[in-house]
Order: C-alpha cells, then structure tokens, then sequence
C-alpha cells in the first residue's frame, strides 16, 4: 500500500467498525451487572465485547485527572500556548511559593498524559509545567513546519516564560527522546549566559548516544536508510481533520511497532483482563484498563520532527559525535556550568539502555564532579523510570534533592 494512503485506509477502517464498537460500548455494561451478569455465558460475552473496546486505537487526549496534590486542590492553566504545544502548569491553590520545574514530555506517539504519574508525584513538593504537545493531525497546515530544532526552540521559550514570571531559574526534567533537545537547549542558553538556563537537568531514560549497548529500538532504526523511512512511515493526515494535507508520522503506527515488539506481553493482558471480567476480579482488571485507555490513545508526529530525529538521534549520533547544530549553531554540552546533572537510567531499559544517558556526563565536561549525580535503579524497565514504585520510591527522591541543592 503507498504510504500517503496509509491514514486514509486507517481511517475508512475505522469508521466501518463504529457500528460493532458503539454496540460493545453500550451492550458491555448490560450484559456484565443486573440478572445479566449472574449468567456465566452473558459474562464471557460482555468480557469479549469490553476488551474489543479497550483494543480501540483512539485520537482522544485521556485527561490528567490530577485533583490534588501535596495536600492542595490542582488545576490546569495554559500559560504559554503555539500551534504545536501548549505550555500547561498543575496550579496547586493555597500552597506556598515553591521551585519551577518544567518536565519534558517526549513527542513519540503518545499524549503527554502518558507522564501522569511523573506530574503527580513531581506536583507534591514543586510548581510543576509540562509540554503539552498537540497531535500534528489537529495542526493545520498554515502553522508550518516543525522539527527537531523546533523543537529545542519550543524549550528555551517555555524555560523563559517560566522565569519571567518570578526571576528565578526554573528546573528542566526531560523523559525518554526529548533527552537530546533539553540537553541541546540548557548548552545553548548556557552559552548565551541566559538568565532562564536551567538550575538542574535531569535526564532520564534518554538516547543521548545510542551507539552504546543498542536495543532492538536502536538496531530497527539502523536497519533502513532514512529515505526508506520516509517513503514508508510518513502519509497525509486526510480530510475532514484540522491538520488535513499535513506529513506526519501516525500515532498508530508508532504504537503498533512497539506493541509488535511485545506482541506476546500485550497478548497475556489482554487474556488477563478478559478472564479478570468473567471472574469479576477488578484489582486485576482496572490496572490494564488504564493503561491501554492511555497506551492506546495515540498522538501524531511532524514528519519533519520524526525523521530528523530518526536520522539525527539513532542514525548519525549527532550529538555525541559533536555534529549537533541548531539553526546553523553547533551545540556544544561543554558549555554547560552552572546547571547541575543528573541522569538516571533503569537497569533493564530494552527501549534506552544503561550507558545511553549517563553519556550526557562526559559530554558536559565543563562540569564540577560536585554537579554530576548519576543512577541506575536496580529492576526497572523504561517506563519504571518515570512511573511506579521504583519512581516513587527511589528515584524521585534523588530528582527532589538534585533540585534542592541546585537552587
């Protein structure tokens, strides 16, 4: 199939199964409660039907549902907002003046809401803003062209709105891809004695130098040659969409390849859910349920913004080759001084693996040893780096204190 029918199809799919979705929307509940439900045939039936429903790839950005907070009421405000990304600050009322932290959510396929439980956790003790990118499907072709130095640009603008509202240097936090373009942007601000560069970077499960221990990520994104990516991955987001007429790298394909990658892990929830239903066992249902309703809520990326960072990330190792330019400005880490560092890798990370962050510390070589922090927490996957107990438990607890004495 040529690529630039590709969401067509995904699309015309789509709408020939609502009818069947819409039905085990509405028959999933009767068929599960009330007289129904206490036949064992009716169960398996609305167990079938509700794990149909949960295997919808959706465009639906899920809510952060963030309510409290370190004993506060939490809202959202939009204190920044472009076409691509609306900067979104987690508003704890009543609660005393408290440090900046901006955390970076990556554009990969997922909504920022993926980082949910990193917000939560961050929101308790700091004045938490994340990027809150938009699906390039609702961007309409008019607002232009966005890439990776866009990207980085986005950043730096956040970090100095940031700044602007209290004079003090906010702290930046990046999680997984955009590990690059916030160490890219704290050297650029350093370099320019920026007044918003950050107090701390805390890198955390990022490709800063994917030439060290490659995963089956790494080895997929080598196997092709970037033209091969671009003729096969990238389609036209079609009408009647806001972003209609606009390249892009589908959400459901990314979500698709890494769930090809497990394919037998995304099968076993699946069977555990079903039965989970049948058997009436919600403490094994409601976990799965909520990760899929976020897993399977799938956002769009430029297509410029993917194959730079396909071609500049895991291809040429830009950055730590020294190759890494900005607008026509080479990025340099070594001018990085006065911002303390912290990476943090897990031990059994098979998207980012040990060694491709902790890379970031020999490139700030103008660091003091005093302003380097590194980790590895013991048994954690990619996203137990950021979510979890591991998260909450241990590796937190090392973010909250680099913050602490990086003020």
């Amino acid at each position: 199939m040529p690529s630039a029918l590709l969401y067509t199809v995904f699309e015309e799919h789509n709408r020939a199964l609502w009818p069947l979705r819409e039905f085990a929307r509405v028959a999933a509940p009767v068929l599960g409660n009330g007289n129904f439900g206490e036949h064992r045939p009716h169960r398996h039936l609305a167990a079938a039907l509700e794990v149909m429903r949960l295997a919808e790839i959706t465009h639906r950005r899920p809510p952060w549902g963030i309510e409290h907070a370190g004993g506060f009421a939490v809202s959202e405000e939009v204190v920044l907002a472009t076409p691509f990304a609306s900067l979104t600050r987690f508003v704890k009322h009543g609660a005393p003046a408290q440090t900046r932290v901006l955390i970076v959510a990556p554009m990969s396929g997922h909504f920022a809401t993926l980082l949910r439980d990193t917000v939560h956790t961050m929101a308790a003790e700091h004045d938490v803003y994340v990027t809150d990118w938009a699906s390039a499907r609702e961007v309409p072709l008019r607002a232009g062209r966005f890439g990776l130095d866009d990207y980085t640009a986005h950043l730096m603008q956040f970090l100095r709105a940031m700044h602007a509202h209290d004079g003090t240097r906010p702290h930046l936090m990046a999680i997984c891809q955009p590990c690059v373009a916030a160490l890219a942007a704290t050297a650029l601000m350093s370099e320019d004695d920026d007044p918003a560069t950050p107090a701390s970077l805390t890198l955390m499960a990022g490709p800063i130098d994917c030439r060290v221990s490659p995963t089956a990520v790494n080895a997929l994104a080598t196997a092709k040659s970037i033209e091969w990516f671009e003729h096969n991955l990238i389609t036209h987001v079609p009408l009647p969409l806001k972003g209609a007429g606009r390249r892009v790298y589908p959400g459901f394909v990314q979500v698709g390849a890494f769930m090809g990658m497990n394919r037998q892990r995304h099968i076993d929830a699946f069977r555990t859910y079903y039965q989970g239903l049948v058997d009436d066992e919600p403490e094994v249902t409601e976990p799965i349920r909520r990760f899929y309703e976020e897993y399977l809520a799938v956002s769009d990326l430029p297509a410029e913004f993917y194959l730079e960072t396909v071609r500049l990330v895991f291809q040429e190792y830009a950055l730590p080759r020294g190759q890494l330019s900005w607008r026509g400005r080479k990025v340099d880490p070594s001018a990085i001084r006065r911002t303390a560092l912290l990476t943090v890798e897990g031990e059994r990370d098979d998207i980012c693996a040990p060694g491709q962050t902790l890379a970031a510390q020999d490139l700030c070589s103008k660091l003091r040893p005093y302003m380097r922090t590194h980790t590895v927490q013991a048994g954690a996957g990619h996203y137990g780096v950021f979510s979890g107990r591991r998260w909450q438990r241990h590796i937190y607890p090392m973010v909250r204190d680099v913050i602490h004495i990086s003020q």
